[in-house]
């Protein structure tokens, strides 16, 4: 799964948990779990720790669990990577990928695509602070302009553990199809350097992932938005169609439950919001449901809403 910001928390990966439980004793889940990307300036900074701490919760049942990271600074990624190993984690990401603004104008996310010379001594850094670990990086196929073999290229003389692409350059963001060609391009390379390579980028189902894997030779896929329209996405034995309303609502009240203990008064509770649409849908009454509860301003509001359904 996606390290996606604001989304893949610890309360939302314990969800796709249980959402892999339906098979009895096997649990069906993400093969590796990812964090939402943290910042390395904030991390390496006195005020900024205590706030970005939570958001590197996770359980002994998310194994394995990669920490993502994103910044310009390689010495706050090698303290970063540090920290990593302090808090167990089994691997280490870092993002070349993030289209935001306020990220690539400071040379981080899919910034560093600019910036190939910063983004080696980035993945140098990180490996030495990491010891053992590996470290990953998720990118893209380019920044303006497709230039996936020769920033692919960049990337393998650094020798990542891992290289992770999603088929769109950052000018694209998610407004055109994924490139998988491309994605087919930059496999062939890391295939000749040994490096593993995962695809991402427009994967609606399980079995497509799986074939699209085969079609371009890559080592795995990595699932994005496919996650909202269906938090059973890593279990293909569930047809999300077959949840009823009670149990979808259950699974959202579950959700908030975890959000609260997670964040408590420190997120605003506007960033749940964004998931009711995952769990309140496909029944007669849910878009009217659904927009009672973005009136919600906490969990106390939620349960009185649905209560009254």
């Amino acid at each position: 799964m996606a390290p996606m910001a604001d989304v893949t928390d610890w309360a939302f990966r314990q969800i796709i948990i249980e959402c892999g439980r339906s098979t009895g004793l096997t649990v069906n889940k993400p093969d590796v779990f990812f964090t939402e990307f943290v910042s390395c300036d904030g991390l390496c900074s006195e005020k900024g720790r205590p706030k970005l701490m939570p958001h590197l919760k996770f359980g002994e049942n998310e194994r394995p669990i990669v920490a993502q990271f994103f910044g310009a600074n390689p010495e706050n990624f090698y303290k970063c990577a540090q920290l990593a190993v302090e808090l167990g984690f089994d691997g280490i990401d870092i993002n070349m990928g993030c289209p935001a603004g306020k990220i690539v104008k400071h040379d981080s996310g899919a910034g560093l695509i600019k910036n190939p010379e910063l983004a080696k001594e980035i993945i140098r850094e990180t490996k030495r602070g990491a010891g053992n670990l590996p470290v990953s990086v998720k990118t893209r196929i380019g920044y303006n302009k497709i230039i996936t073999e020769e920033w692919i290229s960049y990337l393998i003389e650094a020798r990542p553990a891992a290289i992770i692409l999603h088929g769109r350059t950052m000018k694209e963001m998610s407004k055109v199809s994924a490139h998988w060609d491309e994605i087919g391009k930059a496999a062939v390379l890391c295939r000749k350097a040994g490096i593993p390579i995962v695809g991402n980028g427009d994967v609606a189902t399980y079995n497509e992932g799986l074939k699209k894997a085969e079609q371009y030779g890559l080592d795995g896929i990595m699932i994005g938005r496919a996650i909202f329209s269906n938090p059973w996405f890593f279990d293909p034995s569930v047809n999300p169609a077959d949840k009823t309303p009670d149990e979808r609502i259950a699974l959202m009240l579950r959700h908030i439950e975890l959000f609260a203990e997670l964040w408590g008064e420190n997120k605003n509770f506007d960033v749940m919001k964004k998931f009711f649409k995952v769990y309140i849908h496909g029944w007669e009454g849910a878009k009217e449901l659904r927009m009672e509860l973005m009136n919600a301003r906490n969990k106390e509001d939620v349960a009185k809403i649905i209560s009254k359904r």
